[in-house]
């Protein structure tokens, strides 16, 4: 079994480091919008009673609207990892990779033809590796789509990606989407930062790319990670798998009932806040004369050769934000929740001894 990945968000663990209370850390380590929405009436047997049928299909049918998923009626999964570890499930490996652990190493941007290779675009999101990883599969790191070939049963681009925000267009996913369908191979497209560019999605195409999977995820952008909702886009029998091995009941009917009531709403005044609150994180970075290099609405990656005294004089004002082991010049800042913590974040940097 491969080692866990340390993700943004361990507030709990920064503090018993460098002190105060959780609750008073300013936590900019992770992408999820700071300002979550009201939370929807939730009706009362939402709660009492176990989700039924009428409930799931209704939180299905207001994210079809709301992604454009034409005939396609995502699944909703508890958080997108849950269907992530599920993805070796769906490539019939003939033979296992590696130890008898069955840990492999990741390689860079090298193509071997086998029965059990995947392809990863990377740097990215490291659970997709990890679970082709921890399931015996050979995982390609590689930098460009250009590098994904015939001798991939599986390849995953995270669009836009995490954590340098590249943006991969349409039109180059879909005839990379067609080389893996002539080679009996699948396509993941993760678009957990989607909502803040909705025109980058190829939800609106999924019914005319047949070996396509799309990832949603509903917290980042309404700010309620900790409902642990997400969807999933695909054909009916990627679906219905993916339903089966979840299990029954895998996502709760207060998290339905809220993702059938806020994927109805107007979210172009949520859209309107990320924006507002990026504006006033870039203000902070250029004011401290950081490099942005790259990121989207909900975080912003800066490159510094600094990037580990940074850190870690900001964690002694109590403030987290995302470092990088295997990119130890990057530090990604998520939004900061008002102009409060912004000024918060600018007094801290302005008083890093450079």
């Amino acid at each position: 079994m491969s080692a866990p990945i340390v993700h943004g968000g361990g507030i709990t663990a920064a503090a018993a480091t460098f002190g105060g209370r959780p609750e008073d850390w300013l936590d900019l380590s992770t992408g999820i919008n700071p300002c979550p929405v009201a939370l929807p009436d939730i009706p009362a047997r939402a709660w009492h009673r176990l989700p039924d049928r009428h409930l799931i299909d209704e939180a299905r049918r207001a994210a079809r609207d709301h992604y454009r998923s034409g005939e396609i009626l995502p699944l909703p999964v508890p958080g997108t990892q849950s269907v992530i570890q599920l993805l070796p499930r769906l490539v019939e490996a003939d033979r296992l990779v590696g130890g008898t652990d069955n840990s492999v190493a990741v390689t860079d941007n090298r193509v071997a033809v086998t029965d059990n290779r995947v392809a990863v675009v990377s740097p990215t999101y490291g659970e997709y590796a990890r679970a082709f990883a921890s399931a015996g599969f050979a995982v390609d790191a590689v930098d460009d789509i250009a590098a994904i070939g015939a001798g991939h049963r599986l390849a995953v681009v995270v669009n836009p990606n995490n954590p340098d925000g590249l943006i991969w267009p349409a039109e180059t996913l879909i005839a990379l989407h067609d080389r893996m369908k002539a080679a009996d191979g699948l396509l993941v497209v993760d678009e957990a930062f989607g909502d803040t560019n909705p025109a980058l999605s190829l939800a609106s195409r999924a019914t005319q790319l047949s070996n396509l999977v799309i990832f949603r995820s509903f917290g980042k952008f309404f700010g309620l990670a900790g409902l642990r909702l997400g969807f999933a886009i695909a054909r009916s029998d990627i679906l219905a798998r993916f339903e089966d091995w979840l299990g029954p009941w895998a996502v709760s009917g207060p998290a339905l009932s809220i993702a059938a009531s806020l994927l109805r709403s107007d979210v172009s005044p949520i859209r309107g806040r990320i924006n507002e609150r990026c504006a006033g994180l870039h203000g902070v970075l250029t004011g401290a004369v950081l490099q942005l290099s790259g990121g989207t609405a909900l975080f912003t990656l800066v490159a510094d050769a600094r990037a580990d005294d940074i850190y870690t004089h900001l964690c002694r004002h109590h403030i987290l934000v995302r470092k990088f082991d295997y990119a130890p010049e990057w530090l990604r800042f998520g939004l900061p929740p008002d102009p409060a913590a912004d000024r918060r974040l600018g007094e801290a940097l302005q008083r890093f001894e450079r």
